[in-house]
């Protein structure tokens, strides 16, 4: 080990004034932050759940100077948290609070590097926002179907390491299926280059999908080549009042067969989430005056022409009436109404801050049992905490599930967030009998890491630690995450 290091109780180095000179070298002085005020952002979290601490905050601009830092801190033994737009909400692009660990910040790694529309092909590098990467494909007459609520924040880069899924996994897949190639930088520098934008390749081991969803503990995803989809000539969104929940599930099935599969979005919202932006956001408008239990937000692509494309969906809605699966309706009649339903769908997660606490979970349960599960996860919140308000919302197409439970009204704060682990391993116990996932789409993290462990099958953990040791034998990549 080097005589430029000193080690502390966690078995990591703290990085002297050698190795940050190294590290200044290679990116220069001013992107290596070691202020705690200049650091301040990047060791805040969307949640404000863990405390985090770091060393240093490096800002490279290249695969070659990520792959230079990689070889001094493997040599070094000095832990690296890779670290996208910082929007993840499980703790796994933020150290922990001891102050050793060094965050390597893509944000400066951010080009275009190729666009191709013959292959439907676009290769970015991973510090790009997602909305950048949707606006690209935009100017070039295509479409790059991954969007989220943070779309204008979150990097590519994170989208890779959470597998990202979002508002239209129902048509399009969640990022790895948007993704057909990657470039990483591994734990002692070697750099693998897999930046094809081929379809099919059968030569071995497909390791891209290694490292998507691994949160940075393999390697450090520097770019990528992602599928691109021809621009549906018309997009138009429904906002529908459901006559119950099962009606969701039947009425996603009733769709499916009537339009085709023409589904790009079926979103899931609660009564007392609507209200509750009505509530906080007296400036949105909602669609519906008469309000049941359950809405849906619909979005369908269509090749007609948009004549056309009304008149069949409004058809296809008066059968959902006729058959009791909605009450009522309004389809949008322009983009910025569009816009307007999805406000609200958005606005559902903003607006529960403003009511106190909120236990959060990210699962996915098989679409058929979503009703059961919400009903049975009711009765849990319920019997955890009397009272306590459950707004489960999200992507119903693709069973992701956003089950989050409000404290009750004028409750101690603190007192109902001393209840997150009690309520959430029930919860989460119900998940499991249900054949579900106790995370969809935000991935595993710090929060999930240990019940990961205790609920997965032991073959599977065993696979993974090897997986990881194979690839980082000394653990320097985002340590203490997912495993």
């Amino acid at each position: 080990m080097s005589k430029n290091v000193v080690n502390n109780r966690e078995g990591y180095a703290y990085p002297d004034q050698n190795i940050m000179n190294l590290f200044c070298g290679i990116v220069g002085d001013s992107n290596v932050l070691l202020d705690e005020n200049d650091m301040q952002s990047f060791l805040s979290e969307p949640r404000n759940l863990y405390k985090a601490k770091a060393a240093c905050v490096i800002k490279p601009s290249s695969v070659l100077e990520i792959s230079n830092i990689l070889k001094i801190a493997n040599d070094n033994n000095i832990a690296i948290v890779p670290q996208g737009g910082n929007t993840g909400l499980v703790g796994g692009q933020v150290p922990y609070d001891k102050g050793n660990e060094v965050i390597l910040s893509l944000s400066r790694l951010n080009k275009l590097r190729a666009i191709d529309i013959s292959t439907n092909s676009i290769t970015i590098e991973a510090g790009m926002t997602l909305d950048k990467v949707q606006k690209l494909a935009d100017e070039n007459d295509r479409l790059f179907p991954l969007s989220l609520g943070s779309e204008g924040s979150c990097q590519i880069g994170g989208n890779l390491a959470t597998n990202a899924g979002g508002t239209a996994v129902i048509e399009y897949g969640n990022t790895r299926e948007l993704t057909l190639g990657l470039e990483v930088v591994l734990a002692d520098g070697k750099i693998l280059n897999g930046l094809k934008s081929l379809r099919k390749d059968n030569t071995g081991y497909d390791l891209k999908n290694i490292f998507i969803g691994s949160e940075g503990t393999l390697g450090i995803i520097t770019a990528a080549t992602m599928k691109l989809f021809p621009k549906p000539k018309n997009i138009i969104s429904t906002f529908v009042s459901l006559s119950n929940l099962n009606a969701a599930v039947d009425l996603l099935n009733f769709l499916r067969e009537e339009t085709m599969n023409k589904i790009t979005s079926f979103e899931l919202m609660p009564k007392i989430g609507i209200e509750l932006v009505q509530k906080h956001k007296p400036n949105i408008n909602i669609p519906l005056k008469d309000l049941n239990d359950w809405s849906a937000l619909i979005e369908f692509s269509s090749n007609s022409t948009l004549d056309s494309a009304r008149d069949d969906l409004e058809n296809t809605l008066f059968k959902a009436i006729n058959e009791n699966y909605i009450t009522d309706c309004i389809i949008a009649e322009s983009i910025s109404q569009s816009m307007d339903f999805w406000r609200i769908r958005h606005f559902i997660v903003e607006v529960q801050a403003y009511e106190g606490g909120s236990i959060k979970h990210d699962i996915s349960i098989p679409i058929a049992k979503i009703p059961q599960f919400i009903n049975e996860a009711n009765n849990i919140a319920e019997s955890v905490y009397p009272s306590s308000r459950p707004i489960p919302f999200g992507h119903i197409g693709d069973g992701n599930i956003h089950y989050n439970i409000t404290q009750p009204i004028n409750e101690n704060t603190d007192k109902f967030m001393e209840k997150w682990h009690d309520m959430s391993s029930k919860v989460h116990d119900l998940v499991v009998k249900l054949n579900g996932s106790i995370s969809a789409e935000h991935g595993i993290g710090r929060m999930k890491r240990d019940e990961l462990y205790e609920r997965s099958d032991s073959t599977k953990n065993y696979i993974m630690k090897n997986i990881k040791n194979a690839l980082d034998a000394r653990g320097i990549l985002n340590p203490g995450k997912v495993l």
